[in-house]
């Protein structure tokens, strides 16, 4: 089996740049208390940039997909047989707060399925990354990698990943599945690499449509550790659709919880 070495590095290579030019970012960057969900700043077309660059110049023929207008790339194909799909910061609202809880996520599609997957998180200079077959692995600053493995909770310890709820909001997720602990942060990526890494059993993303930018990278981190990620429905994800949305939600689990997580959230 290929485990798309070459890409790995030169993915891990694109998000260590880019975290380095967003931390530098970070610092200068006045804080928007009240950010929306919908803002974008000059720092994530800048690390757009920097990444598309650099994965163009390793990998000319590829296609590259990316949540934000990139004058230089627009014209190139985004979708192929081998496609690279970026989020040069996912989370800006983490960032524009400056709460620390944004990331770097990029992830290499061959025939649509995941084989590279790279989250980087630039405040607190960790990566966790994987390529199929591969393993998934996470370091903080130059310290050596270390492999990543989903937890073995059931549902008495179960520990809930999710985005920031309204103050009184119950969201589907801890309705359905109970956890006996909520953590909440900014960033797809975060959630995702925290199943990988076992610090979260379950991570349910139930908006009606996101992006295949928001979880590409994401998705292969949490299959490498052991886990299991598809649909609200328990089907497997599909990428480079229409728009390149997608609108059937997503579930990430250490995998023994899985099917039964599923069937509690079809009831919520």
């Amino acid at each position: 089996m290929m485990t798309f070495q070459d890409e790995l590095s030169a993915a891990r290579e694109a998000a260590a740049r880019a975290s380095d030019l967003l931390r530098r970012e970070y610092e200068q960057f006045t804080a928007i208390p009240d950010a929306p969900v919908t803002i974008s700043t000059h720092a994530d077309k800048a690390s757009q940039e920097l990444i598309l660059g650099f994965l163009h110049d390793r990998f000319p023929a590829d296609a590259l997909c990316a949540e934000e207008s990139t004058p230089a790339f627009d014209s190139l194909p985004k979708i192929g047989r081998r496609a690279w799909v970026v989020d040069p910061i996912d989370g800006t609202r983490g960032f524009a707060k400056k709460v620390g809880q944004f990331s770097v996520m990029i992830g290499f599609l061959v025939d649509g399925q995941p084989v590279v997957g790279v989250v980087a998180e630039p405040a607190q200079n960790r990566t966790t990354f994987a390529s199929v077959g591969g393993g998934c692995w996470t370091h903080t600053g130059d310290a050596e990698p270390t492999r990543c493995r989903v937890s073995a909770h059931g549902f008495s310890e179960l520990v809930l990943v999710q985005s920031w709820s309204k103050t009184g909001m119950s969201p589907k997720p801890v309705q359905a599945l109970t956890p006996v602990r909520v953590v909440e942060t900014y960033s797809g990526g975060v959630k995702l690499a925290h199943v990988a890494r076992g610090e979260a059993d379950v991570y349910a993303n139930t908006y009606e449509a996101f992006a295949d930018w928001d979880i590409c990278a994401g998705h292969l981190l949490v299959t490498e550790a052991g886990g299991v990620v598809t649909d609200l429905r328990g089907n497997s994800i599909v990428y480079q659709g229409e728009n390149f949305k997608q609108t059937r939600g997503l579930i990430a689990t250490n995998g023994s919880i899985h099917a039964e997580a599923v069937s509690r959230l079809a009831t919520v």
